[in-house]
């Protein structure tokens, strides 16, 4: 995420504003006001609501997502959830057992923490790793399994969905983590439901567990795997038809019911 110091100036500027009468207003620094015009310091989440709201903008007037669309960083999340529990740099270094000058990289994004390190980080902001994390890697892997089944290359892909030739690696390598906007695109364009790249997978998994070992072997064939991602795009009216039409066939044969699934007609 970019500050963009040159558009708080303007906004500042267009209001009629001195440097000194907008820091007093905003509650911040003359000398950091002009380094964050500047461009040279990078505000806080909670520093930058307060210009916005001193300026009645919205703080995504004021920003500007880093090259090609990204979602937000690990950093970026670390620091929003320790400033929603108005914690210090020094309050959440002490409790996940860092420095201060190591949080301060990560939230930064200069560095990226070893694995322990999210762990003990999530933990203290009471969320999942996952949540920091986030899904780039299990996403682009999505991401190029649909692709190879559909024959398409990377470069065309992209040509496709708009978007510059080198993100589709990144992505699927994990190296990027797009936004919605790009996924809906990448989707659009494999003529599959953007659910099906970013829907957290957890839960698919525990209902898998519970299935028997004649139905894991069924969803365990490609062609079957490659059957839901194409219902994973179907409107509600589309799923019930299907799910209908099959307690139909049920019925008309006795021999298919199986104990795995409850008989009855879907409302």
């Amino acid at each position: 995420m970019l500050v963009r110091g040159e558009r708080i100036r303007k906004f500042r500027e267009e209001r009629g504003y001195s440097l000194a009468e907008f820091a007093s207003k905003a509650n911040v620094s003359i000398s950091y006001l002009s380094e964050i015009e500047r461009g040279a310091k990078k505000p806080s989440l909670r520093t930058l609501d307060r210009i916005a709201q001193t300026l009645n903008v919205s703080r995504a007037q004021l920003v500007e997502l880093d090259g090609d669309i990204k979602g937000i960083s690990l950093g970026d999340k670390v620091r929003l959830l320790r400033e929603e529990k108005n914690w210090t740099l020094n309050q959440l270094a002490e409790k996940a057992g860092i420095s201060i000058s190591y949080l301060s990289e990560i939230e930064r994004g200069n560095v990226y923490p070893a694995v322990h390190t999210v762990r003990r980080l999530a933990e203290e902001l009471g969320v999942s790793p996952s949540v920091l994390v986030g899904q780039g890697g299990a996403l682009g892997h999505k991401i190029r399994k649909a692709r190879e089944e559909q024959g398409l290359t990377q470069a065309e892909l992209a040509r496709l969905a708009g978007v510059s030739g080198g993100l589709i690696g990144q992505i699927e390598h994990g190296k990027v983590q797009p936004s919605l906007q790009t996924v809906e695109k990448i989707a659009g364009v494999l003529g599959m439901s953007p659910c099906y790249f970013i829907v957290e997978d957890v839960g698919l998994e525990d209902m898998v567990q519970v299935m028997g070992p004649g139905m894991r072997e069924v969803l365990s064939d490609p062609k079957v795997q490659s059957v839901l991602r194409l219902i994973c795009n179907c409107s509600s009216e589309e799923i019930k038809f299907i799910l209908n039409f099959i307690q139909l066939y049920k019925r008309s044969h006795p021999g298919f019911s199986s104990p795995e699934v409850e008989s009855g007609d879907i409302e």
